[in-house]
């Protein structure tokens, strides 16, 4: 999978608060080049304006319509976050992935790290995981099926 490469996997993170959690994660995007400055104050946008938390530990935080613009290639960054981080939600995110997607491709995206991430031995796996490579091989397993 493409989208994503080890370098775009961090373990053991940890923040302060969510909107930490969303710079690193967007910042990452930026340095790889998949999308500008710009789009990461847009994933702050977007989380005030509705919460990327996803249930069972899972974050996603992505940009608004508005940021599509700003998008230069389909990339995601991962945070592997085991003290968690408050999202708002039911539980901590463990996990934050940070999206950006181009050409519709949105919504498969988010769709595939729903489904990898909502089995909860890949989950398991993903917050116990040591290296970055670990959790990039669960990822490529669950989003080939």
């Amino acid at each position: 999978m493409s989208i994503l490469s080890a370098d775009q996997i961090r373990v053991n993170v940890k923040v302060s608060d969510k909107y930490e959690a969303i710079r690193l994660a967007g910042q990452m995007l930026v340095d790889a080049g998949h999308v500008e400055q710009e789009y990461v104050d847009k994933m702050i946008e977007r989380e005030n304006a509705l919460s990327t938390y996803m249930g069972a530990g899972l974050a996603i935080p992505h940009g608004t319509n508005e940021a599509k613009g700003m998008i230069k290639s389909t990339g995601l960054a991962v945070l592997q976050i085991p003290d968690g981080v408050d999202f708002g939600g039911d539980e901590p995110a463990v996990l934050v992935v940070g999206i950006a997607a181009q050409n519709g491709e949105h919504m498969d995206i988010l769709t595939s790290v729903a489904m990898v991430c909502s089995d909860e031995d890949s989950m398991e796996g993903i917050r116990t995981a040591k290296t970055a490579e670990e959790i990039l091989s669960i990822f490529e397993s669950g989003m080939e099926e």
